[in-house]
């Protein structure tokens, strides 16, 4: 009979497909043990599909979620039609007006919202893939807690939650994983008499002298990371629209829903989205801006990015982006915020809670934080107030509960990850590894780091033998997700990229980013590194 150890000191004995990981009803990972099972899930196989009860929030349906709509579906007013519920009514209505269908409507029940259209595959999928990609889908714990209004079940799930100001607690710690000297004074170009710098014209490259207090205004709290991003990405082209400005600068190959966001949500990505492969390519982003700087409304990158590990420079690239105009947008998420220091360079960052804030891989969340220092501080609070998403009430106070153990979790996997680095570097049977200190971009992450330990907790590899040999026999628990204090595994293009993995012109354009279909992505946890560590040479054996 399988079984599911403690993480904190043990890897578990293999998991069946589907087990929520690590257990909790509202877990946001799920094993995916096979490559069979992988390839099932993504084509949506029902032998497969009918063992995968729950996932990743934002692509697989939560139980209680699914149990609430159909419930509210078979209200008379709905007539057979399908329903997608929300975060909130704001993002029902949004989620209408996107799908462009006649028969597409908000509605709301209590406090529940949606949106109801005609039973179409072609709707639907664009419905629930616009909910993906900007995180407004309805929390589980807010359909649980429904669900025990209605006497559909007994009573929620038993949890530790925070008792007193939840919000307040997290914003405490996350004020604590901000700090650093690099919230400082600072303005751009702006053509006179546009925006708020106080000097029109003025050029400031790099940073004041003068620190600036983090405050709590300065970090809103969103239902997930990429709500974090969407919320951002409006708020920022709202303002800088009104400047003329309308091109986005994507640097490097960013995470899948980012990306998406950036090509289907600028109103003419044909000439407003451009992506910047490398992300140590100063000269072409220098090029960029020499031709189209009066044009550029933002630059966005990961620091590091996602699966690549890759660190731009960060200071150059700002300072480049504010003598030009254009604000910087940094997700720091693969990192975390108590590894490296960004938020002085940037002027919106983003991150998804979800990653090593809820240390126990239960809870959904994500921030904006607003360097307080910013030319457009006061501007862009308010732009990404009138956009963020609700965040449920009991989510916040289960992640109260979780991320004081933050700083110390992030800490303790910062010791066991050069070893793990070190022993695939190593093996032969191993290709590419990419982690924040592979050469090449390794001196503009540790210009970052807040200290030379500060090496964050992923590792991404790639194999010179068929990927199945390898997966279906690694002893660490298999599933979407990073961040959690149990080590997590995963076939990243399988699942983030699969429609490019299956054809030969997808593999030939992730090629062409430097991305190989083999490429596994390992979250370290906090098991012994020796345990990972044989895990990973027994399967590669």
């Amino acid at each position: 009979m399988a079984r599911f150890t403690n993480p904190l000191t043990h890897l578990p004995d293999a998991l069946p497909l589907g087990r929520r990981i690590p257990g909790s009803p509202h877990s946001v990972s799920c094993s995916l043990p096979t490559m069979r099972a992988v390839v099932g899930y993504e084509e949506q196989d029902p032998v497969i599909c009918a063992q995968i009860h729950s996932g990743y929030p934002r692509f697989v349906t939560h139980p209680f979620v699914r149990e609430l709509g159909a419930q509210i579906s078979r209200e008379r007013a709905f007539g057979g039609r399908t329903l997608c519920l929300t975060s909130s009514r704001r993002m029902a209505e949004e989620a209408a007006a996107h799908l462009q269908a006649p028969d597409a409507q908000a509605f709301t029940r209590g406090d529940i919202h949606g949106v109801a259209f005609p039973r179409e595959a072609g709707t639907e999928r664009r419905a629930r893939t616009f909910l993906q990609n900007v995180g407004g889908i309805l929390s589980s714990r807010h359909a649980e807690d429904t669900l025990v209004a209605r006497g559909v079940t007994a009573r929620a799930a038993d949890e530790a939650l925070f008792q007193g100001d939840a919000a307040a607690e997290v914003r405490r710690v996350l004020r604590r994983a901000y700090a650093g000297n690099g919230v400082r004074s600072q303005s751009r170009e702006v053509p006179a008499g546009v925006g708020s710098d106080p000097s029109p014209g003025a050029v400031q490259a790099g940073l004041g002298s003068d620190p600036l207090p983090l405050s709590d205004r300065d970090i809103l709290l969103a239902p997930t990371g990429m709500n974090a991003v969407y919320a951002a990405f409006r708020a920022v082209s709202a303002l800088q629209a009104a400047r003329g400005r309308t091109v986005w600068v994507q640097l490097g190959w960013l995470y899948l829903d980012t990306i998406a966001i950036l090509k289907t949500l600028t109103p003419d990505a044909a000439r407003d989205y451009v992506c910047v492969p490398d992300v140590a390519d100063l000269p072409a982003l220098e090029a960029l801006f020499a031709a189209h700087g009066t044009r550029i409304a933002a630059l966005v990158t990961e620091v590091p990015t996602n699966p690549l590990m890759q660190t731009a420079d960060v200071g150059a690239i700002s300072a480049l982006a504010r003598r030009h105009g254009a604000m910087v947008l940094l997700d720091p998420t693969m990192a975390s915020p108590f590894n490296v220091d960004v938020l002085g360079h940037a002027d919106v960052v983003v991150n998804s809670l979800t990653k090593f804030a809820a240390r126990d891989g239960d809870v959904i969340a994500g921030a904006v934080v607003i360097n307080p220092a910013g030319p457009d501080a006061d501007a862009l609070r308010s732009a990404v107030m009138e956009h963020v998403e609700p965040v449920y009430a009991r989510d916040v106070a289960r992640l109260a509960a979780e991320i004081d153990g933050y700083e110390d979790l992030v800490a303790r996997i910062n010791a066991t990850t050069p070893q793990v680095a070190a022993f695939l570097e190593s093996h032969p049977a191993v290709g590419d590894v990419f982690w924040s200190q592979r050469p090449g971009t390794r001196a503009n992450y540790l210009a970052l780091a807040r200290t030379a330990a500060s090496v964050g907790a992923v590792v991404s590899f790639t194999l010179k033998r068929p990927i199945e040999r390898f997966y279906d026999r690694v002893g660490i628990p298999k599933g979407p997700s990073f961040g959690m204090a149990n080590s997590l595994l995963c076939p990243y293009l399988y699942l983030a990229h699969y429609d490019l993995v299956r054809s030969e012109a997808g593999r030939a354009e992730l090629a062409a980013h430097g991305l190989d279909s083999s490429l596994i992505r390992l979250s370290i946890g906090l098991e012994p590194p020796d345990t990972i560590i044989a895990a990973l040479a027994e399967a590669l054996s």
